[in-house]
């Protein structure tokens, strides 16, 4: 039987979700000398998917003094690497060494049971206030916040928090309950996915790149991580997961392996390990940002597709940025507004601009480029910063951009009926619904 636990615990910052924005923004919070309180509804470590990680992280990841620690339970990623069947003779390595800022030549793969993990404890050293096992349940936001959750035993409390944060990833608990999510309409995939032993890894110091590989359906990614640990998945139209029906999902993840020559070359002597899993729509936007007492960060937020990898890069980074607005907001600083505003116009930069790569990457004239790249007006080092994770700071992306960009839509003509079968299957598409009853292939926030 239920208990409640009547008087109300006090705190400045009230963060929902252990995840890396959850952690991120409690470490930096708790290190302005504010009383944080994390509240996690799950164990950690626990599985999660979206292992590779942007350069742009890296600086984050030293602000937080994890540097060292990610290191050692990652493997070094110095590009991406891109292969497609109809350039059998073209696939592209993108080495982030050739960005425009050439200060963060790698990344890492990681395993995200261990970092997330890592990150969680590291919240906890800096005096952040974690309970895990603790489900949120409801959030009065008039006059400082009433914080309700449970735990495992079933014994309610209750916090009064100063501010509130929804880091809650793809359960997006303040968004769902203010009615601001909103599907996106230009966009939408399910995804299987699964870790193998005994894949095969490209050769010498590209071990560690991701590889993405586009095929009939959508496209498919590699993802090296350590102990010999491969993770593989396809990101594909929600129609073709659809043909599932009863097949096992261990079955339907190899089959859909088998569609692509050179995914099925490197897991010849792969083995599945544990079960393959699979996700339905997942791409959405909250209409709001923040409001009186509340702030959204990482995928609470917004999230789209994960073929840059560009989830925990930016969870962590909105989380960077909504710490100061909280704390100028605890401080009562005349500076808050302009802070939360300036918050809410560069997350949403930042999401527009993967988002034209993400909505574009199957479409003939995308694909086409990605493959027979051109640095004319240093449009492939701006492309390579994208795949990186520069987009919120002042490396000079926007004038290249905009050329690649008129390229392309130049040689849509070209492809033109390509194209059109692409814009029209995906508006289709963003109408469509899936379900599995299976995980999220995201919650990085």
């Amino acid at each position: 039987m239920d208990t409640a636990q009547s008087e109300n615990l006090r705190c400045d910052v009230l963060v929902i979700g252990g995840g890396p924005a959850g952690s991120t923004v409690s470490a930096l919070l708790a290190d302005k000398g504010w009383r944080v309180v994390l509240l996690e509804k799950e164990r950690y470590p626990r599985f999660h998917i979206g292992e590779s990680l942007l350069p742009m992280n890296l600086p984050i990841l030293e602000r937080l003094g994890v540097l060292e620690q990610v290191e050692a339970i990652g493997i070094p990623k110095y590009g991406a690497h891109f292969v497609s069947d109809d350039y059998p003779d073209q696939d592209q390595t993108y080495y982030f060494s050739f960005a425009l800022d050439k200060n963060h030549p790698h990344a890492y793969e990681v395993r995200r049971s261990e970092f997330d993990h890592l990150l969680l404890k590291n919240s906890a050293s800096k005096g952040v206030e974690v309970h895990e096992g603790v489900r949120v349940t409801h959030v009065e936001l008039a006059d400082g916040a009433v914080v309700q959750a449970k735990d495992e035993h079933g014994q309610i409390r209750h916090w009064r928090a100063r501010q509130v944060i929804d880091a809650s990833g793809r359960h997006t608990f303040l968004a769902t309950r203010l009615g601001s999510k909103q599907k996106n309409p230009r966009h939408a995939s399910a995804a299987i996915f699964g870790h193998f032993k005994n894949a095969q890894r490209l050769p010498g110091r590209d071990a560690g790149n991701i590889s993405i590989f586009w095929f009939k359906h959508g496209w498919l990614w590699m993802i090296p991580l350590h102990d010999g640990i491969m993770s593989v998945g396809a990101v594909c139209w929600p129609e073709y997961l659809k043909t599932r029906r009863a097949t096992p999902p261990e079955d339907f993840l190899w089959q859909t392996i088998g569609l692509c020559p050179g995914v099925s070359e490197r897991m010849q002597s792969a083995t599945l390990l544990g079960e393959a899993r699979a996700t339905g729509n997942y791409s959405y936007c909250s209409s709001r940002l923040y409001g009186d007492g509340w702030l959204l960060v990482g995928d609470a937020f917004a999230f789209v597709d994960p073929v840059f990898s560009s989830g925990v890069y930016l969870a962590m980074n909105s989380a960077c940025l909504g710490a100061e607005v909280v704390d100028a907001r605890l401080r009562d600083t005349a500076a808050a507004p302009r802070l939360a505003r300036a918050y809410e116009r560069r997350v949403r930069r930042g999401l527009r601009t993967f988002s034209w790569f993400i909505y574009r990457f199957t479409a003939p004239p995308m694909h086409h480029l990605f493959m027979a790249p051109s640095n004319r007006f240093r449009m492939q080092e701006a492309v390579i910063s994208v795949l990186a994770g520069d987009v919120f700071g002042k490396t000079p992306i926007s004038r290249p951009l905009i050329l690649f960009k008129a390229i392309y839509y130049a040689a849509s003509a070209r492809y033109l009926a390509g194209s059109l079968r692409a814009w029209w299957r995906r508006r289709r598409n963003a109408g469509a619904t899936f379900t599995s009853g299976t995980t999220p292939l995201d919650q990085s926030g």
